[in-house]
């Protein structure tokens, strides 16, 4: 068993033409993350996770923000190319734990969305996929609404055994 974590944040670009999209879900009143990709800070941290728990380096090394093909990319597409190589490399995610900390918009509602996506994408069930939301109360770049950060906690089991 290994266990990896991941981290993400962004900030909001409300210039930015593009919905905000957390966990592969699109959320309508909020502002775009800026971002080289989808800016998706759920999708990013947790391919992070999984690719530190899986010893495979990280998600800026595998899809640098210099990387044309990767202008505007759906995370999610990114998340099942790591999770693709995870399992190549013998692992397979046994759970997931995501906490998304965001002043702004509320997240509550895109839970369960948010879950199904992340679940679908890494061929995974439901019940052992987890989001939490919270806030800063306020305090620092976040809590006065100027972005989203995230962090995730993978738990890999080998594939054989």
């Amino acid at each position: 068993m290994r266990v990896g974590s991941g981290f993400d944040i962004h900030p909001f670009d409300e210039a930015r033409d593009a919905p905000l999209v957390l966990g592969g879900v699109r959320i309508d009143d909020g502002p775009a993350l800026a971002g080289h990709s989808d800016a998706d800070v759920v999708a990013h941290a947790v391919a992070d996770a999984l690719l530190g728990g899986a010893c495979l380096g990280d998600l800026g090394a595998r899809f640098g923000v210099d990387e044309p093909d990767t202008a505007g990319a759906d995370s999610l597409v990114l998340l099942r190319s790591v999770a693709e190589d995870v399992a190549d490399a013998g692992w397979r995610v046994g759970n997931l734990d995501v906490t998304v900390v965001a002043q702004r918009p509320r997240l509550a509602p895109h839970r369960r969305g948010m879950r199904e996506r992340l679940a679908e994408a890494l061929g995974m069930d439901l019940d052992a996929v987890s989001v939490k939301f919270t806030t800063t109360d306020g305090l620092g770049a976040i809590g006065r609404g100027e972005g989203v950060a995230a962090w995730a906690t993978c738990l890999l089991a080998p594939l054989r055994g």
